[in-house]
């Protein structure tokens, strides 16, 4: 779910580059930085990454200047210009380096535009031609998500058959389950009690009542469901959401099998299955 996207624009003496970035996020989360006096600019970037994507956290920044020839036109406000050297005064007093001029005066609020510049009709062309350039960098970023999302299929298909492989050997293991909880019980009632009469039924009792406590036919049964559900969800995206509820449901049939086994080896298997379905929702997170 990672990504990045990039356009650059210009128009009426402005000019601007964007960038859209993308990290894994379980929901859609989008984070926007721009230049002052472009109050809208904020809305229609969400409203396009609302379009284009489902999930992930996405930053977009719009870094935009104009042409030298507008900046004679600017004007430095006094008022917030001493308030910022006032504290920067009690700072350096404190050991922190003295500010320099360019730096002032790139803090906010200090370079006061020209008011037929800050008139929202007279940026509104320009506003809509940033507008443009994001959703461009939104379209890049979304192609560059979707090549990484065609390089994680095969990896996630493979920890799926992986899956699938675990279940077939747990379904050998669990038909002699049965038989195993048997000849334990029998063994054990033996030494305790070996000439009570009518012992034979009653271990044939005992020992069908434990074996279906410890039956996994039907957490077998899910977890094969479950893996036919997520070879589905593959070539139906987006299905990052339902991929993340699905390994939920595979962990809980894991666990409920390794709470059931009652042999070493199905044990095993399901503590193999337990450490492939992490890796394999790890991978998901990336998944749109």
């Amino acid at each position: 779910m990672t990504g990045f996207g990039r356009a650059d624009g210009a128009l009426d003496g402005w000019s601007w580059s964007v960038e859209a970035r993308s990290v894994n996020g379980r929901n859609l989360e989008v984070r926007f930085r721009g230049p002052n006096g472009f109050d809208n600019l904020e809305r229609l970037t969400k409203a396009a990454a609302q379009e284009r994507l489902n999930r992930g956290q996405v930053t977009v920044g719009v870094q935009a200047k104009q042409a030298q020839g507008s900046a004679a036109a600017l004007a430095v406000n006094e008022a917030v210009l001493n308030r910022y050297l006032e504290l920067a005064n009690q700072l350096t007093m404190e050991g922190a380096t003295p500010p320099s001029a360019d730096g002032l005066l790139a803090l906010r609020g200090v370079l006061d535009t020209p008011e037929e510049d800050a008139d929202p009709e007279a940026r509104a062309p320009i506003e809509a031609a940033m507008a443009v350039a994001v959703a461009e960098a939104l379209d890049a970023l979304k192609l560059s998500r979707e090549r990484e999302g065609a390089q994680l299929t095969p990896v996630i298909s493979q920890f799926i058959d992986a899956i699938a492989a675990l279940v077939v050997r747990a379904e050998g293991e669990a038909q002699a389950q049965t038989d195993h909880i048997r000849d334990r019980f029998a063994r054990r009632m033996a030494e305790l009690a070996p000439e009570v009469p009518g012992l034979d039924d009653r271990i044939v009792l005992e020992a069908a009542a434990l074996a279906t406590k410890a039956d996994v036919r039907e957490e077998l049964d899910r977890l094969t469901a479950h893996v036919a559900s997520a070879r589905t969800l593959l070539r139906q995206p987006p299905a990052g959401r339902k991929l993340d509820f699905l390994m939920q449901e595979f962990m809980r049939e894991a666990n409920t099998l390794c709470s059931k086994s009652a042999t070493t080896p199905l044990t095993a298997i399901g503590l193999d299955l337990k450490a492939v379905i992490e890796q394999l929702r790890e991978q998901v997170q990336n998944v749109e």
